[in-house]
């Protein structure tokens, strides 16, 4: 009689990978909300204004980073500190762009911010602005001429 021979289930050990951009080489996780996440804010070039850093646009750009940063006690979700301190479009921005792992449900309104001389729209996320106060000027209003 011919002995049958059992197939051995293999476990699929699941990879970690960046939960922002899904690449799984030199990871670490996040101080804030434990995510794994990519371990590259070495690469980042001061003043570049780059946004090539997976590791630093959600310590710097988030309201999970904002939050943990500022030593706020409780959900940054449902944080009064984070809402009173940041201004209502950035407030926004920091809890809904792609730099989060969870974003924030039902965001405030907010009328858009707009240049003190102009009036044109300046988008606070995109930089290209100039403020003093509650006054902001677009770049066009900004620059100062000889």
């Amino acid at each position: 009689m011919k002995k049958i021979k059992k197939k051995k289930k293999s476990k699929v050990v699941p990879i970690a990978r960046c939960g922002l951009c899904g690449k799984t080489g030199k990871l670490t996780k996040t101080d804030c909300c434990n995510q794994w996440i990519c371990d590259d804010e070495d690469q980042y070039v001061m003043f570049s204004y780059d946004r090539n850093s997976c590791y630093r646009n959600h310590r710097r750009y988030t309201l999970c980073g904002y939050h943990f940063a500022e030593e706020h006690q409780g959900d940054w979700k449902d944080c009064p500190e984070c809402r009173d301190s940041i201004e209502t479009e950035m407030y926004v921005y920091y809890g809904t762009n792609e730099y989060n792992f969870e974003k924030l449900e039902n965001p405030p309104e907010y009328e858009p911010t707009r240049c003190s001389k102009c009036n044109s729209i300046i988008v606070l996320s995109e930089g290209g602005y100039s403020s003093k106060g509650d006054e902001y000027l677009c770049y066009e209003c900004s620059e100062i001429k000889f």
